[in-house]
């Protein structure tokens, strides 16, 4: 197959925007990014971590939510949805009275919002809840 000098610059330039267009990256990516620098590439199993989301949010600005984690040193909470996934850090020092927390996190949209607790023998523990938002918090 020949191509002319005109066919060949007009593929090459084509070739040049396809390359330079932006894409959309999976929001999966950074997620599996901020648990694996958080739980250092240890496997993640179900057990002493209990989230309390709402079913339905009204407003992704202003969501609350509660997670109890008897025995944690740290847990951590990713909204896999939005720009940033991580949306709270707490941490529990040895003469903490209880292991649980509750705030309001601002979500882009529906998603799954997913609380990692770090126990005290070094194992990470996960639950998970899926929010519906009807008017999304972050630009939406």
């Amino acid at each position: 197959m020949n191509f002319t000098r005109r066919e060949a610059l007009v593929l090459g330039a084509g070739a040049a925007v396809l390359v330079s267009l932006p894409f959309k990256a999976s929001a999966e990516i950074p997620m599996v990014g901020a648990v694996d620098e958080f739980t250092g590439g240890a496997a993640v199993g179900t057990g002493d971590v209990s989230l309390t989301a709402p079913e339905i949010a009204e407003n992704g600005n202003t969501v609350p939510i509660e997670v109890s984690a008897p025995g944690a040193t740290e847990v951590r909470v990713y909204a896999m949805g939005n720009p940033t996934p991580g949306v709270a850090v707490f941490k529990f020092g040895p003469l903490a009275a209880a292991q649980s927390a509750a705030t309001r996190i601002r979500l882009a949209g529906t998603q799954e919002v997913v609380a990692i607790a770090k126990m005290a023998d070094g194992s990470f523990v996960k639950d998970s809840k899926e929010v519906k938002v009807t008017i999304g918090g972050c630009g939406g």
